[in-house]
């Protein structure tokens, strides 16, 4: 019997430990994967919610499910050539998109993937790797249905207690449905524990359809589930200790965001060429989507949940050392050092797996981002380079995109007076990328400072950048041979979120764009479309959305997407963003260029700590394509597994594959 029919049907009632850096009572004290009867299962909370731990394990990590993982595959990201060919981004590029199943490389499927495999200090290194998308998400939708199933023998709790556990299985269910329809379309809503005797004939749904089924359960579990558990009785069991624990802010979030998604051009039009219906939304879902992210955002400025959004103060930006006047970093959003290898996130991270591999962040996500000339950042020869066409949507510092006839871009001065952001992500030439005095006699010397211009040292389309750009978004360049921020003692801990509270301002600003534009308010809620993106551009000290923007809902939309670009960066989101806006096909989105250019300052002048690289001059600023994408209309959505769909007429292929 195929793998997808198996886990659907088939499996066992087990207690599985997990989680347990954030959790201490007696339901994590139990063996691991000892199967119990049902009886002794549900009986209580203890019980049953550890039956729900095994859930929150199998939350693949999106970095760190490979020694050299991928996960941006939209126009924002290239790989070197050489060993860079063979991963997912390359192979996407290449219209390859059957490789997602066979790369290894990639968080959506690893062959031999265990559902069942705890993610624990204590297991073997390689834990992380058994986590993937595909296999683990028909194994928890089954799971959250047999705890649906089983609810009446839950007979010795609370309320409290019966609604918490309710509404994580609701939560869950539709999770990994919409996780899985993000990538593949819909599918069958899968919403009862299937019989080992029957057949299956569940057909597939359309997005929308299944849109449908996720958002009833959302809505059911952000109703039972509690703001924050350390303020419920069985919290107080673990105390301080349950960020990653299902909330309603989480069922608010992604009861909007499935709404925003069904709304989107994609689903409500179908996978086409051309990018006509690229501002042409569903407005009945996308005032849904608004009314949700509304709910929450309110709960959120009214002070009635734990988060916030993390500030952009640094007193050394191209360091990322925070200011002595900020009590939250926002780089600690995607990495901590020397913290205790503290699970990055701070207040702004929403959703979250578990993270537990400490140092595993180091064996290889933190030597994937810069040059691996003389070894400079040490290890597999990968480097995650962005491009160039996409680092231009870093527009200036007030507020307007580089294209804009006033917004005062100066190709002659291309790195001065940029998106604050631009400074906190973005490596480009005469950056110091080693802080520590390497001997002037050493040839590593010239690499202390990037030479990214074109025909610099640091522009090896092998060892180094094709693009003329690193980043260090989500790693420090201090990640290197000479600073060893990667080392042990440095506590260097990386990990993605999969929902943050900036991208609810973003989504909430998309779905009142694609209602009416940027005057748009939901009922729930006091600020406008406009108002959500310029708290963002507040956050970090860029100009607001220009007047010129705001009054063409379409140039909004434009505005509201360039912002989604910049504030989520290199996070994994821009390929699924591409997919559903009906652009992923389309002129300059299929392209992938580099930064050419001349330098005109000399070696003296980055070396003097009275310069700032910001304000270094060239001359022939222009962008050369390095490929192009050859897409079809099958290419909006992932084929599915042809061992899958064969198994029964209803589970058809993806159209074209």
């Amino acid at each position: 019997m195929k793998e997808i029919y198996k886990i659907l049907i088939y499996g066992t009632v087990s207690i599985c430990l997990s989680l347990s850096s954030i959790s201490c009572t007696d339901y994590l004290d139990k063996e691991a994967d000892s199967t119990v009867s049902e009886e002794e299962a549900f009986k209580n909370f203890t019980n049953f919610q550890g039956f729900i731990e095994e859930i929150y394990n199998c939350i693949p990590d999106k970095e760190k499910n490979n020694y050299s993982t991928t996960f941006n595959w939209g126009d924002d990201e290239i790989m070197n050539t050489g060993l860079g060919d063979g991963h997912l981004t390359h192979q996407i590029d290449l219209g390859n998109f059957r490789s997602w199943s066979t790369n290894g490389q990639c968080w959506l499927y690893r062959s031999g993937s265990d559902p069942t495999a705890t993610y624990h200090p204590s297991d073997d290194g390689n834990a992380k790797f058994k986590h993937s998308l595909w296999p683990h998400a028909w194994y928890c939708i089954r799971k959250a249905n047999l705890g649906l199933a089983n609810l009446d023998k839950l007979t010795e709790a609370t309320q409290e207690e019966r609604d918490i556990i309710e509404g994580q299985l609701y939560f869950f269910r539709a999770w990994w449905h919409e996780e899985l329809m993000e990538f593949f379309g819909g599918l069958p809503y899968v919403d009862e524990v299937l019989s080992s005797t029957g057949s299956l004939t569940l057909p597939r749904l359309s997005f929308q359809e299944c849109a449908d089924r996720c958002a009833a359960d959302f809505r059911k579990a952000a109703d039972l589930l509690p703001i924050n558990w350390d303020e419920t009785t069985i919290g107080k069991n673990t105390l301080g200790k349950n960020d990653m624990r299902l909330n309603k802010v989480m069922a608010l979030g992604y009861l909007g965001k499935v709404y925003l998604w069904a709304a989107s051009p994609l689903m409500e039009h179908g996978a086409q060429l051309g990018g006509s219906q690229t501002y042409n939304y569903n407005t009945d879902y996308a005032k849904k989507a608004a009314e949700a992210f509304g709910e929450l955002l309110a709960l959120v400025e009214s002070g009635q949940t734990q988060y916030a959004l993390a500030e952009f103060k640094y007193d050394d930006i191209y360091n990322h050392v925070k200011s002595s006047s900020a009590s939250t970093c926002y780089s600690d959003i995607f990495y901590t050092y020397q913290q205790g290898w503290k699970v990055p996130g701070t207040c702004e991270a929403i959703f979250r797996g578990p993270a537990e591999d400490f140092n595993g962040s180091n064996w290889n996500f933190t030597k994937l981002w810069g040059p691996k000339i003389n070894s400079l950042v040490e290890h597999d020869v990968i480097i995650h380079q962005p491009t160039a066409n996409y680092v231009n949507y870093y527009g200036m510092a007030n507020g307007l995109p580089l294209n804009d006839p006033n917004s005062g871009f100066d190709p002659s001065q291309p790195f001065k007076d940029r998106d604050p952001r631009f400074y906190h992500d973005i490596v480009f030439d005469g950056f110091k990328y080693v802080n520590t005095t390497i001997d002037a006699a050493s040839v590593d010397a010239p690499l202390q400072y990037c030479t990214l211009y074109t025909g610099g040292q640091m522009r090896s389309i092998s060892q180094a950048s094709r693009t003329g750009y690193f980043t260090q978004k989500l790693t420090p360049h201090t990640a290197n041979k000479y600073d060893l921020a990667y080392i042990w003692s440095g506590n260097l801990h990386t990990y993605l979120p999969y929902m943050r509270l900036a991208d609810i301002y973003l989504m909430y600003a998309e779905a009142g764009a694609a209602i009416s534009g940027a005057a748009y308010k939901s009922s729930n809620f006091g600020k406008t479309a406009e108002e959500a993106i310029n708290t963002l551009r507040d956050r970090c000290g860029a100009g607001h959305v220009a007047v010129s923007y705001t009054g063409d809902k379409q140039k909004f939309m434009d505005e509201v997407r360039r912002e989604r670009a910049v504030e989520l960066a290199f996070e994994g989101f821009r390929f699924n963003d591409l997919q559903r806006w009906l652009l992923l096909t389309e002129y300059p989105y299929n392209t992938k260029t580099s930064q050419e250019f001349t330098r005109l300052e000399d070696d003296s002048f980055f070396k003097n700590k009275n310069n700032d690289p910001r304000n270094a001059r060239v001359a022939g600023w222009r962008e050369e394509v390095i490929l192009k994408r050859v897409f079809g209309t099958k290419h909006y959505w992932f084929p599915l597994l042809d061992s899958d769909v064969y198994l029964y007429p209803e589970f058809a292929q993806n159209p074209g594959w």
